[in-house]
């Protein structure tokens, strides 16, 4: 079967498009989750950045398509979008898992004045501050109009494209990529909640995460690249 869609049967298609690096028990649950919007006509593409347990072998039965890329979340994202055949697009990570409905949620978020947005999020775990630091990011989400990858960034194909996709950078990709997006429109930002791991925050602990995120951001802001960053961040993980 071609690969190629016509404009037509392109038209209105939702693309969810996952990276991932060593994934393959939780991509494995991911993607059991998703093959219900599978069969109605969603679109399934991983993409693999060398992968060392078997991730994109275990998921190629679950999906449309999975690709090779190198190493790099931004990479890997955009190298998803290249082949995508639908008109939007929902970058997804691995642990993360949407709310029922969702592409009838992302369909009607883009139809009117959006062309791009992002969902609440909760964080699944045991640590009692997780509760805190979901609702902190949602908020801060929405009075910055910044949105983090954790919270399931959607968009429209020419959207995508105008901003130029990902910026291919070590860290802070998801920041960069909002405030490309915010030029064009403010995001829709749907209160309706992915569910997404809160290991990060229970591994390395709660408040040093926290403290670990604001100064990198802020320093971001400033004006610090992000491949210096990202060996900050690489050292402390």
């Amino acid at each position: 079967m071609s690969r190629d869609a016509s404009p037509k049967s392109r038209a209105g298609r939702l693309s969810i498009i996952i990276p991932v690096l060593d994934e393959a028990d939780t991509l494995e649950a991911l993607l059991d989750d998703l093959q219900g919007l599978r069969h109605q006509g969603v679109e399934l593409i991983v993409v693999d950045g060398g992968s060392r347990d078997g991730s994109g072998e275990r998921a190629a039965p679950l999906v449309d398509r999975v690709l090779a890329a190198a190493r790099g979340r931004a990479v890997q994202m955009n190298a998803g979008a290249r082949v995508a055949r639908g008109e939007r697009l929902l970058f997804l990570h691995a642990d993360t898992l949407l709310p029922p409905g969702a592409d009838r949620l992302i369909a009607g978020a883009l139809a009117g004045r959006h062309c791009w947005g992002r969902f609440d999020i909760q964080l699944a775990g045991r640590h009692p501050l997780l509760p805190v630091i979901a609702t902190a990011m949602n908020l801060r989400s929405r009075l910055t109009g910044i949105a983090t990858g954790d919270q399931a960034l959607f968009m429209t194909r020419e959207a995508f494209a105008a901003a130029g996709g990902f910026p291919e950078q070590p860290l802070m990709e998801d920041i960069e990529m909002s405030r490309r997006l915010k030029r064009r429109s403010s995001p829709a930002c749907l209160r309706q909640r992915v569910v997404s791991s809160g290991r990060r925050w229970e591994r390395q602990g709660a408040w040093a995460t926290i403290r670990l995120m604001w100064r990198l951001r802020w320093r971001y802001w400033r004006g610090e690249s992000p491949e210096h960053l990202a060996r900050e961040y690489r050292h402390v993980r």
